[in-house]
Protein backbone atom coordinates (compact mmCIF):
# COMPACT_ATOMS: atom_id res chain seq x y z
CA UNK A 1 0.00 0.00 0.00
CA UNK A 2 2.91 2.50 1.20
CA UNK A 3 5.40 1.15 -1.63
CA UNK A 4 6.55 -1.34 0.66
CA UNK A 5 7.38 -4.75 -1.25
CA UNK A 6 6.93 -7.60 1.09
CA UNK A 7 7.63 -11.60 0.14
CA UNK A 8 4.27 -13.34 0.25
CA UNK A 9 4.78 -16.53 1.76
CA UNK A 10 1.63 -18.48 1.85
CA UNK A 11 1.14 -20.57 5.09
CA UNK A 12 1.70 -24.59 3.39
CA UNK A 13 4.86 -23.07 1.83
CA UNK A 14 5.96 -21.63 5.34
CA UNK A 15 4.78 -24.96 6.85
CA UNK A 16 7.16 -26.67 4.50
CA UNK A 17 9.85 -24.06 5.24
CA UNK A 18 10.07 -24.52 9.04
CA UNK A 19 9.75 -28.66 8.69
CA UNK A 20 12.85 -28.82 6.39
CA UNK A 21 14.85 -26.70 9.15
CA UNK A 22 12.73 -28.56 11.77
CA UNK A 23 14.84 -31.59 10.31
CA UNK A 24 18.10 -30.05 9.71
CA UNK A 25 18.40 -29.45 13.60
CA UNK A 26 16.53 -31.80 14.95
CA UNK A 27 13.59 -29.49 16.60
CA UNK A 28 10.54 -31.56 17.51
CA UNK A 29 7.33 -31.19 16.26
CA UNK A 30 3.60 -31.71 17.65
CA UNK A 31 0.99 -31.17 15.15
CA UNK A 32 -2.60 -30.44 16.56
CA UNK A 33 -5.90 -29.90 14.51
CA UNK A 34 -7.87 -31.07 11.47
CA UNK A 35 -9.48 -34.53 11.36
CA UNK A 36 -8.27 -37.52 12.97
CA UNK A 37 -7.16 -38.80 9.35
CA UNK A 38 -6.06 -35.63 7.88
CA UNK A 39 -4.30 -35.06 10.62
CA UNK A 40 -2.04 -38.47 10.75
CA UNK A 41 -1.87 -38.54 7.07
CA UNK A 42 -0.74 -35.51 6.69
CA UNK A 43 2.13 -35.97 9.86
CA UNK A 44 2.94 -39.12 7.14
CA UNK A 45 3.65 -36.98 4.50
CA UNK A 46 5.96 -34.71 6.41
CA UNK A 47 7.95 -37.63 7.41
CA UNK A 48 8.07 -38.76 3.53
CA UNK A 49 9.69 -35.30 2.85
CA UNK A 50 11.29 -34.41 5.59
CA UNK A 51 12.75 -38.06 6.37
CA UNK A 52 14.71 -36.79 9.86
CA UNK A 53 11.61 -34.43 10.86
CA UNK A 54 10.94 -35.54 14.84
CA UNK A 55 7.24 -35.48 15.19
CA UNK A 56 6.81 -35.47 18.49
CA UNK A 57 3.12 -36.21 19.02
CA UNK A 58 -0.18 -34.97 17.16
CA UNK A 59 -3.98 -34.67 18.28
CA UNK A 60 -6.72 -34.20 15.83
CA UNK A 61 -8.95 -30.51 16.37
CA UNK A 62 -12.09 -32.32 17.66
CA UNK A 63 -10.60 -32.57 21.05
CA UNK A 64 -13.60 -31.38 23.73
CA UNK A 65 -12.85 -28.34 26.00
CA UNK A 66 -12.30 -30.86 29.20
CA UNK A 67 -9.47 -32.36 27.30
CA UNK A 68 -7.33 -29.38 27.19
CA UNK A 69 -4.98 -29.47 30.19
CA UNK A 70 -4.38 -33.48 28.89
CA UNK A 71 -3.56 -31.86 25.57
CA UNK A 72 -1.14 -29.06 26.61
CA UNK A 73 0.28 -31.82 29.02
CA UNK A 74 1.25 -34.16 26.21
CA UNK A 75 2.43 -31.25 23.93
CA UNK A 76 4.92 -30.38 27.43
CA UNK A 77 5.64 -34.23 27.66
CA UNK A 78 6.47 -34.32 23.98
CA UNK A 79 9.32 -32.09 24.35
CA UNK A 80 8.30 -30.23 20.98
CA UNK A 81 9.96 -26.80 20.06
CA UNK A 82 7.49 -26.38 17.20
CA UNK A 83 3.87 -26.31 17.52
CA UNK A 84 1.64 -25.92 13.88
CA UNK A 85 -2.31 -25.53 15.15
CA UNK A 86 -5.06 -26.22 12.39
CA UNK A 87 -8.12 -25.54 13.69
CA UNK A 88 -9.09 -22.70 10.81
CA UNK A 89 -8.88 -18.56 11.60
CA UNK A 90 -9.80 -16.86 14.19
CA UNK A 91 -10.05 -20.23 16.51
CA UNK A 92 -6.37 -20.89 16.24
CA UNK A 93 -5.41 -17.85 16.80
CA UNK A 94 -7.35 -17.76 20.02
CA UNK A 95 -6.17 -21.47 20.80
CA UNK A 96 -2.49 -19.92 21.09
CA UNK A 97 -3.22 -17.24 22.59
CA UNK A 98 -4.75 -19.25 25.69
CA UNK A 99 -2.47 -21.83 25.70
CA UNK A 100 0.94 -20.19 25.21
CA UNK A 101 1.86 -19.25 28.16
CA UNK A 102 1.14 -23.31 28.84
CA UNK A 103 3.66 -24.09 26.15
CA UNK A 104 6.83 -25.17 28.34
CA UNK A 105 9.09 -26.43 25.78
CA UNK A 106 7.39 -24.88 22.63
CA UNK A 107 9.69 -21.86 20.92
CA UNK A 108 7.21 -21.16 17.69
CA UNK A 109 3.77 -22.13 17.47
CA UNK A 110 2.25 -21.14 13.98
CA UNK A 111 -1.57 -21.48 13.12
CA UNK A 112 -2.07 -23.15 9.97
CA UNK A 113 -5.64 -23.06 8.71
CA UNK A 114 -6.10 -25.71 6.37
CA UNK A 115 -2.65 -26.69 5.24
CA UNK A 116 -2.85 -30.12 7.10
CA UNK A 117 -5.59 -30.68 4.34
CA UNK A 118 -3.60 -29.65 1.33
CA UNK A 119 -0.32 -32.08 2.45
CA UNK A 120 -2.90 -34.65 3.16
CA UNK A 121 -4.28 -34.07 -0.28
CA UNK A 122 -7.85 -33.61 1.06
CA UNK A 123 -7.88 -30.14 -0.75
CA UNK A 124 -6.09 -28.85 -3.56
CA UNK A 125 -3.65 -26.12 -3.65
CA UNK A 126 -4.25 -22.87 -6.46
CA UNK A 127 -3.34 -23.02 -9.17
CA UNK A 128 0.05 -21.45 -10.08
CA UNK A 129 -1.38 -18.33 -11.87
CA UNK A 130 -3.65 -17.51 -8.76
CA UNK A 131 -0.75 -17.82 -6.47
CA UNK A 132 1.15 -15.28 -8.57
CA UNK A 133 -1.83 -13.21 -8.49
CA UNK A 134 -2.47 -13.54 -4.60
CA UNK A 135 -5.56 -14.79 -5.03
CA UNK A 136 -5.27 -18.10 -3.79
CA UNK A 137 -7.62 -17.25 -1.01
CA UNK A 138 -10.45 -16.22 -3.68
CA UNK A 139 -9.76 -19.46 -5.75
CA UNK A 140 -10.80 -21.50 -2.21
CA UNK A 141 -13.65 -19.00 -1.66
CA UNK A 142 -15.07 -19.96 -5.33
CA UNK A 143 -13.59 -23.70 -5.17
CA UNK A 144 -15.77 -23.76 -1.93
CA UNK A 145 -18.72 -22.07 -1.82
CA UNK A 146 -19.41 -23.32 1.63
CA UNK A 147 -16.66 -20.96 3.12
CA UNK A 148 -18.23 -17.80 1.70
CA UNK A 149 -20.24 -16.96 4.85
CA UNK A 150 -16.69 -17.51 6.86
CA UNK A 151 -14.55 -15.69 4.42
CA UNK A 152 -17.15 -13.04 3.35
CA UNK A 153 -15.04 -10.18 4.97
CA UNK A 154 -12.17 -10.86 2.79
CA UNK A 155 -13.48 -9.40 -0.48
CA UNK A 156 -14.75 -6.23 1.67
CA UNK A 157 -10.82 -5.92 2.95
CA UNK A 158 -9.51 -6.96 -0.66
CA UNK A 159 -11.48 -3.69 -2.14
CA UNK A 160 -10.34 -1.83 0.60
CA UNK A 161 -6.62 -2.62 -0.19
CA UNK A 162 -7.32 -1.34 -3.55
CA UNK A 163 -9.11 1.97 -2.84
CA UNK A 164 -5.96 2.37 -0.77
CA UNK A 165 -3.47 1.73 -3.45
CA UNK A 166 -5.43 3.80 -6.19
CA UNK A 167 -5.69 6.93 -3.82
CA UNK A 168 -2.22 6.60 -3.00
CA UNK A 169 -1.24 6.53 -6.65
CA UNK A 170 -3.31 9.28 -7.89
CA UNK A 171 -2.16 11.53 -4.66
CA UNK A 172 -6.19 12.16 -2.88
CA UNK A 173 -6.55 13.27 0.23
CA UNK A 174 -7.49 10.42 3.02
Amino acid sequence: IYGVKICRVPGVELSERICALAAQKGYRVFIYGAREEVNRRAAEVLQERFPAIRIAGRANGYLPEDQMGDLIDRINLSGAEILFVALGSPKQELWISRFREDLKTVRVCQGIGGTLDTLAGTVRRAPEFWCRWNGEWLYRLLAEPRRIKRQRVLPLFATQVIFLKFRNLMNLPA
